[in-house]
């Protein structure tokens, strides 16, 4: 007679349960997946399926989900998962960064636009940039080399592998990097405007007489415009690059 035991059913709820802690976790953190806009049973169910194809390749775990070692297993699971999510999201945060930049030396800064990532106002040039990084992801199928390094991370850092702490230690020297990127990024339009704030003010001590604050913002926001235009050609290389370094970071 066939008959299952609890310790079948907890060798058959771990094969499933663990991955599933990972690939959830990254789908609620990564760029574009975690995009409040998509329905949570989306994600939920994306999450699902991912986890199907991914479990049966994997070595079964002898870890009982509702025990102490389990426990302890699920929360690091949800941590590499939510560092795998978190490295695409620091390359977002970049070129969000340097349009927040931008907006503000244009004068834009009280303009916002809703964060179509976040679902929550932020300054207009740096909402613009973030969905133009979103759709070059798309385009470069980077959701799904994501999902791959995700898959890759399971050989690895097989599942009840302890993590390392120089991938941790990576991980967040990426982050300080955000504001170089950033700067980078920005650095066109910042110097354009520090020239032109730097004529505005020289014309203002040889003509007093002239109103700076009727000619100083509107010029501002022209230049820095105009400037913005010239630099959208090249930033499709900028974020070849931006991405590229999240996807190193990953396979990291």
């Amino acid at each position: 007679m066939f008959t299952i035991g609890a310790g079948d059913l907890d060798t058959w709820l771990a094969a499933f349960f663990y991955p599933f802690a990972r690939v959830a976790a990254l789908v609620a953190t990564a760029p574009v997946l975690a995009d409040t806009a998509m329905p949570q049973t989306i994600r939920i169910g994306l999450a699902f399926v991912v986890t199907v194809v991914i479990a049966p390749t994997l070595a079964p775990v002898a870890v009982a989900p509702l025990s102490a070692a389990g426990v302890a297993l699920l929360v690091e699971e949800i941590l590499i998962g939510t560092a795998i999510g978190f490295a695409m999201q620091i390359a977002f945060a970049a070129v969000t960064m340097a349009g927040d930049m931008i907006g503000l030396q244009m004068g834009l800064s009280f303009a916002t636009f809703v964060d179509p990532e976040h679902s929550e106002p932020a300054p207009l040039i740096g909402s613009f940039l973030t969905i133009l990084l979103m759709l070059y992801f798309l385009a470069l199928n980077g959701h799904l080399q994501a999902i791959a390094a995700l898959a890759d991370s399971f050989r690895v850092l097989p599942v009840g592998a302890n993590l390392r702490l120089d991938d941790m230690h990576a991980l967040l020297a990426a982050g300080a990097g955000i504001f170089a990127t950033g700067l980078r990024i920005a650095l066109p339009v910042i110097a354009a405007i520090l020239i032109a704030n730097l004529t505005l003010g020289m014309l203002m001590r040889t003509a007093p007489q002239v109103n700076l604050l009727a000619i100083g913002f509107p010029l501002t926001l022209a230049l820095g415009f105009a400037v913005l235009a010239l630099m959208l050609p090249a930033l499709g290389p900028t974020f070849d690059t931006v991405i590229a370094s999240g996807l190193r970071l990953i396979t990291r």
